[in-house]
């Protein structure tokens, strides 16, 4: 089937923002008496804001409100999404390709509007995309398809008419249970599920220059009929 439209998760993904939740999770939880359990990251990956403030209440014994500890995340990364963070290297090359061909574009992401909004549009990519989806429009997280559903009906696009890009296994794994194809992006917040990523994805790219630079993955991926000419400029 013909792909018409193409979701991104966004951090790790499309924008290079791991290290900034790196430090906010150092920070906040510092201030607070703990150190970042080695596992932390893993089990909140696929979380949204809210079930996350959720785990970190529960986990580390804290008497605050998960509203409360949204809005300190928030404030800490804000700056920092704002002004310093960019695209990963090809990502808008990507992007023009895949709109001179009339492809739908969506975005399907755990963070909130306030932190990529700027990002997206100081990075000269945010008007590629048709919408754009967070965990907190629906019930469960990225390790569920219903973020993935909800953003391919935005775009009027049926799960087999779509391509999801992640950087996390349990985003693979959501969305290959509504049906969707999947594409692995490596990053190096992820690396050490990269075997599984690999595994469980229909195609897995080391990056986006990848390709760019393999037409014949590129018309694996997005068809035969694909033109990948105007992707190399």
């Amino acid at each position: 089937m013909k792909i018409k439209g193409v979701i991104f998760d966004l951090d790790g993904t499309l924008i290079d923002s791991m290290w900034v939740w790196d430090k906010v999770d150092k920070d906040f939880l510092g201030v607070r008496g703990f150190e970042v359990p080695p596992d932390y990251q893993k089990e909140i990956q696929a979380l949204g804001f809210y079930e996350t403030a959720c785990y970190t209440i529960d986990r580390f014994g804290l008497k605050e409100r998960p509203e409360d500890i949204i809005k300190e995340w928030n404030d800490m990364a804000e700056r920092t999404y704002h002004k310093e963070v960019q695209i990963k290297p090809y990502a808008r090359e990507l992007l023009v390709c895949l709109r001179e061909q009339g492809i739908h574009l969506g975005v399907a992401t755990a963070s909130y509007a306030s932190l990529f909004t700027e990002c997206l549009k100081r990075n000269r990519v945010y008007d590629f995309f048709e919408c754009f989806t967070e965990t907190s429009e629906v019930e469960r997280g990225k390790g569920f398809p219903d973020i993935y559903i909800k953003a391919a009906g935005k775009l009027a696009c049926s799960p087999q008419e779509c391509l999801v890009f992640e950087d996390i296994h349990q985003g693979i794994l959501g969305a290959k249970a509504g049906g969707f194809c999947t594409v692995g992006v490596f990053d190096k917040k992820s690396a050490d599920s990269w075997a599984e990523i690999q595994q469980d994805s229909d195609y897995a790219i080391r990056g986006f220059g990848q390709l760019l630079q393999d037409e014949q993955l590129f018309r694996e991926i997005f068809g035969e009929e694909c033109r990948q000419g105007i992707c190399k400029s």
